[in-house]
């Protein structure tokens, strides 16, 4: 019998942040955002003192900031008075004005996930690599993956976690990825939860539509129009009527998921879709007033858009801008390149070509290039710029 298991850390980033702090525990925690001179004159202040034995009063507060940053994550503690993941920290300040604030540390994270993974690996070797702080593993033919539903495997690998790390997770056990993924946020945080098919109606129908992977607030917002607002009311949907509203590929997809119904495999590799940097800037930047200033930020997430590809042996065969305005009104436009590269200077000449489709007549808070339709470089012919019917004219690099 099939047993997939999804395993997802909790407050990850928060919980590596508290390994180093650990006095900090049970008090409303959020980072984001880079070092500010606070942080630097805590560390300068304290530099003869472990780090765990500094003072809580004396971290920055969440009070404090003004900026542009956003939330990374919070602790449940921050949580519970509304602070979310990608919240503006000014938005998250006037929620929780006395959370302390702390800078995101990406190299201490990744050091981190590597060896939670390490950990399950040798346990379970069949494991989908998707993100800094969640895996699928296939449990099926592991010892002791059978057992209790996969329940002794998903303690063992818990237990292995905490012992390397000491960190906890939470994990769900189905008979797919899509019902694990739900089943892995029933018991957080450092929770099991076991999902067998006979479980459906009970355990995932009573849930709202939002909760199945894949459903985002339009499609939501669009079922909840048509009076489907639980899996239960979606798996009722007759599937003629869901094609009808939503297409004949989405349609289909929304009514297997309702039925819990989802074959794809663990994928141990898995080849990137894109490739993309972005940046929010302190301050709105006009793109006429400040042409100077964006043309270079655009500059470089082109140039570093293209290192990513050349150190991952990737090509992209077309690249896209996204645009956030000062309204929070966000806009992509994508460029078909004419053969796939991995030059800064193509990507860069492609991305003004797809910037001159977008309005340009309001101020900017965040610029970002991507590099999508990727190819290994093994795949693909030599690199050649866009053609020449493609060429932009001295008015296209906008920037």
């Amino acid at each position: 019998m099939r047993r997939i298991a999804h395993l997802d850390m909790d407050a990850f980033y928060a919980s590596v942040e508290l390994l180093r702090y650990p006095q900090l525990k049970g008090l409303p925690l959020v980072i984001g955002g880079g070092r500010r001179n606070a942080d630097h004159a805590l560390g300068r202040t304290y530099a003869d003192v472990p780090e765990a034995e500094i003072p809580p009063a004396a971290f920055p507060r969440l009070r404090d900031y003004a900026g542009r940053g956003v939330v990374t994550t919070a602790t449940y503690a921050a949580r519970q008075f509304g602070v979310g993941s990608a919240m503006g920290l000014m938005k998250a300040a006037r929620l929780c004005p006395d959370a302390i604030l702390l800078p995101v540390d990406f190299d201490a994270y990744r050091r981190y996930s590597h060896a939670f993974k390490a950990v399950i690996t040798e346990i379970a070797p069949v494991m989908e690599d998707r993100g800094i702080d969640e895996v699928y593993i296939d449990f099926t033919d592991v010892p002791g993956g059978q057992r209790e539903g996969g329940r002794v495997l998903a303690r063992l690998i818990q237990k292995g976690i905490f012992e390397a790390t000491g960190l906890t997770c939470s994990i769900g056990v189905a008979p797919n990825k899509l019902l694990a993924k739900m089943a892995s946020e029933f018991h957080k945080p450092n929770g099991i939860a076991i999902v067998h098919e006979h479980d459906l109606q009970t355990l995932i129908w009573p849930l709202p539509c939002r909760k199945i992977n894949g459903i985002g607030p339009k499609t939501e917002q669009k079922l909840e129009t048509l009076g489907i607002h639980t899996i239960g009311d979606l798996a009722s949907q007759p599937l003629d009527t869901l094609q009808e509203h939503f297409g004949p590929t989405q349609g289909l997809w929304l009514h297997e998921a309702a039925w819990g119904r989802d074959d794809r495999p663990v994928q141990t590799r898995s080849e990137p879709v894109s490739m993309s940097r972005e940046t929010t800037f302190e301050r709105n930047l006009h793109p006429r007033r400040d042409r100077a200033a964006l043309g270079a930020v655009f500059t470089r997430l082109c140039e570093q858009v293209a290192a990513d590809l050349q150190r991952k042996g990737y090509r992209a065969g077309g690249v896209a801008v996204k645009l956030k305005y000062d309204d929070f009104q966000t806009v992509t436009r994508h460029q078909r390149l004419a053969a796939p590269t991995d030059e800064a200077t193509v990507l860069r000449r492609g991305a003004g070509l797809a910037l001159k489709r977008a309005p340009l007549d309001r101020p900017l808070r965040l610029l970002g290039v991507r590099a999508d339709a990727l190819m290994r470089l093994a795949d693909t012919a030599p690199t050649s710029p866009i053609a020449p019917r493609d060429a932009p004219s001295p008015q296209a690099d906008l920037f």
